[in-house]
């Protein structure tokens, strides 16, 4: 399981960054969604890393 952490906004980000934010479940900034460690979701994370912060539970 991946922990999932919003740490910045999404204000000034470009379209498709915003609607991976909201596929992972994040929609405020603190706000922690647990995900299964899939390519999938490691795919989509890495679109927004600058966006978020993972750990591993």
């Amino acid at each position: 399981m991946l922990k999932v952490k919003q740490i910045k906004s999404k204000i000034t980000c470009q379209p498709n960054q915003i609607k991976v934010l909201e596929s992972l479940g994040l929609r405020k900034i603190n706000q922690v969604k647990e995900h299964n460690d899939t390519p999938a979701i490691r795919g989509m994370i890495y679109k927004v890393r600058h966006l978020v912060e993972v750990s591993e539970s």
